[in-house]
């Protein structure tokens, strides 16, 4: 396991703001991207860093071609190491400002968003991040079984908590990757993102920053949900499949598995050293499995496909962790044969 990697103090910030984007072979739709950032209206300096993590098509000429268009300074970088936790690394050590701006290459935002994320961190020193609404740009008819609203919104990074702001800490909830900003002095206090937890090629390991806000919350730090902070992030129709969905899923139960292994707490910090076992799992995994099957079984039969949808995706869940937490054991028991110990 790999730990965060340090990020070196900022020295001299530059901007109050940089926005900052990795992209991996989307130069259509980072070029509408950038093209919806050039009308942002901020009262403060910002600028931009797009980073390209071993791009094959022409994401370069798209970012230098829009960068003429913009107002603000706009930096192009190259990232070899496949890997988005590696990007986000490699664009935060070389950006030059107060606070960083995070989203993805496929959004579309309104002009006051950048004023709506920074504000905060500006006008108040008790807060160390922002996040907001996530709104759907559907690709493809929206499936009659999937309810963005609920628990399987945050597979397709859709979320919106409502008109009414938070903290996040005390919600028990936390920004959507796409949608934050992030004091720099937090990021350089508990380092950056963890590559052996983030997206690389074609599996669908995740939560690194689910990871990231497990130690901000560590250090006491609080964030702010703005309302007014809202965009809109593509929904690809390829996305849009029950098979994806439960692949996600599958993953973000091996995701949590190493997360739990990790820090020994679940997001809704339970202590797992308290918690029962049956072959190295957490039992209310199981119990929580069998909980599943029934809900399943009883939505299918009343035609509710929402639920139905949620437990199925629940059962990938379980049988993701399940996986991770029995090839660990295996590591754990072969580890002791060979030693020892």
């Amino acid at each position: 396991m790999q730990e965060a990697p340090a990020i070196p103090p900022n020295g001299h910030a530059e901007v109050e703001a940089t926005v900052l984007i990795c992209t991996f072979n989307r130069a259509h739709d980072l070029e509408r991207t950038l093209k919806t950032l050039s009308r942002i209206k901020a009262r403060f300096p910002w600028d931009v860093i797009v980073v390209d993590n071993n791009s094959t098509d022409h994401t370069r000429e798209v970012v230098h071609s829009c960068a003429t268009e913009f107002l603000v300074p706009t930096q192009y970088l190259f990232e070899a190491r496949q890997g988005k936790s590696n990007a986000l690394n490699t664009g935060m050590n070389r950006a030059r400002a107060n606070i960083i701006v995070f989203t993805d290459d496929d959004v579309e935002m309104p002009e006051g968003w950048l004023e709506a994320a920074v504000r905060p961190l500006l006008d108040r020193s008790d807060i160390d991040y922002t996040g907001g609404p996530v709104r759907p740009a559907w690709g493809a008819p929206r499936p009659s079984w999937l309810d963005e609203n609920g628990n399987l919104g945050g597979t397709i990074a859709v979320k919106d908590h409502g008109t009414v702001p938070f903290i996040f800490e005390e919600q028990r909830k936390t920004p959507l990757g796409v949608n934050m900003a992030v004091r720099r002095s937090l990021i350089e206090r508990i380092g950056g993102f963890r590559p052996d937890l983030g997206r690389n090629g074609r599996s669908l390991l995740g939560q690194e920053q689910a990871e990231f806000f497990y130690r901000s919350r560590r250090v006491g730090a609080c964030g702010l949900y703005v309302p007014d902070m809202w965009l809109t992030h593509a929904v690809p129709a390829a996305r849009l499949t029950r098979d994806y969905f439960r692949r996600w899923w599958f993953w973000k139960g091996i995701s949590h598995a190493r997360l739990h292994r990790i820090h020994g707490r679940t997001e809704l910090d339970l202590d797992l050293s308290e918690v029962p076992r049956v072959a190295g799992i957490p039992r209310y995994l199981f119990r929580g499995a069998l909980s599943n099957v029934l809900g399943w079984t009883t939505s299918s039969i009343m035609a509710r496909p929402h639920e139905q949808a949620e437990h199925a995706m629940m059962l990938a869940y379980f049988f993701g962790y399940l996986r991770e937490g029995l090839r660990t054991l295996r590591y754990r028991t072969s580890n002791v044969a060979i030693t020892g110990r």
